[in-house]
């Protein structure tokens, strides 16, 4: 049965919501706050969530950054009698679903639920067909340091042996724990991600471990942790880097004893778990700061796995793009496009501070937002056209086509004038043919006394 969690301060309004969708078959919880809401959130499988945007003590939308901080697959309906367009659109950036004013009826509280849990419905179809892809995990990518963590991962997987995964944040490092899982014997059993940075510091410890009945305000029932969940499998420790001490001693007696308490519980559980972990801290530096455990990060750090930035494999680039243009594709059904040559070398270019996570993102927004079939420099965001050409000289009162033109003749001459107007290098550093590049000069009218061929 599909739950739903109502908050609101108003009492009346949680017992109408109440009423409407239990007559609808669903499970329903209500909370008139949002740290009883979270508390709810921590214990209960909930689906769906219609949250009020004006409460005391924490409003909406301060639960909501909560809700998806830490159970970002919950589908949250922010509702509000005082809501402006300004609320709603703060609201939906924040991930939350849909923005709906009181006074509620019956039909539109029904037809928005009734629209969410076909969305969660559709969604759980299309996981469970890319679940059934990634047990074939092939990591993207054709760098040397990419084809050197293949090979590891193929050494260490067969065995039994810890791994720590560095990197900064967005580089693929879950990418790397899930393909060691995928090729180990362990395959077939669970794979347990854990983002120790998302939970917040008062309830890692349940997270991990499991609670009893009562061991904190708001506990109704026993809780099971992530370590007994991934019995017999492989657990993921995410940044492992941001626990605190007292959960690190913890995670340090399951690694050198295999076995554990629930917090307010006496009896000791035994785990067969793989543990995996990943951070994008200086671990070494932290122990220095006695911040981490000096024994829990030798226990760790048994094979360190280094993914570099995606800034420092450029190589990789390009085959992310064309194989996250095809992932969107399929996953969308839309019609296959192309990045322009120029387009592509921007995209080189650009320094990624948020690596493939970023990546991803960027290729997925304009893809949607292009309506040609070739993506062009001037379809990019700002953001990474400001390291490859001057954005704000465009004269932003012509019409788009004069606009990419406009681009693409700044972004040839700056290639020009970086190569000292060598033809060659400077095609060779746009990503195209050197016919093509005179042809763009000659239609453009670029000159000078400086172009030479070699």
């Amino acid at each position: 049965m599909s739950s739903i969690l109502i908050v609101d301060d108003e009492k009346n309004i949680r017992r109408s919501l109440e009423m409407i969708l239990s007559a609808e078959d669903y499970k329903i919880f209500s909370a008139e706050n949002g740290k009883e809401a979270l508390n709810i959130i921590h214990d209960q499988a909930i689906d769906l969530v219609f949250l009020d945007l004006l409460m005391p003590e924490m409003n909406g939308i301060d639960v909501l950054k909560q809700i998806k901080n830490y159970e970002p697959e919950v589908v949250v309906v922010m509702m509000s009698g005082h809501g402006t367009i300004e609320n709603a659109v703060e609201a939906v950036k924040l991930g939350a679903y849909d923005f709906i004013e009181k006074p509620l009826t019956k039909e539109k509280v029904v037809i928005t639920a009734n629209n969410v849990f076909e969305k969660i419905s559709l969604r759980s179809e299309n996981r469970s067909l890319r679940s059934e892809i990634s047990k074939k995990f092939e990591m993207v990518g054709r760098s040397e340091p990419v084809i050197a963590i293949k090979k590891q991962i193929e050494k260490i997987a067969p065995t039994t042996v810890r791994a720590l995964i560095l990197g900064e944040s967005g580089t693929g490092k879950e990418l790397i724990a899930r393909a060691i899982h995928d090729q180990s014997p362990r395959k077939n059993k669970p794979f347990i991600k854990v983002n120790c940075a998302a939970i917040p510091e008062d309830l890692i410890e349940s997270e991990l471990f499991g609670a009893v009945k009562g061991a904190y305000t708001g506990s109704v029932a026993d809780r099971e942790g992530k370590f007994s969940q991934a019995h017999t499998g492989t657990i993921f420790l995410d940044e492992v880097g941001d626990m605190s001490l007292k959960v690190q001693a913890k995670v340090l007696r399951v690694l050198q004893e295999g076995e554990f308490e629930k917090v307010g519980g006496t009896k000791t559980i035994k785990v067969d778990v793989r543990v995996i972990a990943a951070t994008n801290k200086d671990l070494k530096a932290e122990v220095e700061k006695n911040t981490f455990r000096e024994d829990l990060y030798f226990r760790l750090n048994v094979v360190p796995i280094f993914m570099p930035p995606l800034r420092e494999r450029k190589d990789d680039i390009p085959v992310l793009i064309d194989y996250f243009l095809k992932q969107i594709c399929d996953e969308t059904g839309s019609r296959p496009k192309k990045f322009t040559d120029e387009a592509m070398s921007a995209l080189v270019r650009y320094a990624w501070p948020g690596n493939i996570r970023e990546l991803r993102n960027l290729v997925e927004r304009v893809m949607i937002l292009s309506s040609d079939e070739k993506i062009d420099v001037a379809d990019l965001p700002p953001v990474v056209l400001e390291k490859n050409v001057p954005v704000k000289s465009i004269n932003s009162g012509k019409s788009l086509k004069n606009l990419k033109e406009d681009v693409e003749k700044t972004y040839i001459i700056q290639a020009l004038e970086r190569n000292g107007w060598n033809v060659t290098k400077a095609a060779g550093e746009l990503g195209i043919e050197r016919t093509n590049l005179h042809k763009k000069l000659k239609y453009y009218n670029i000159t000078s006394d400086s172009i030479s061929e070699e």
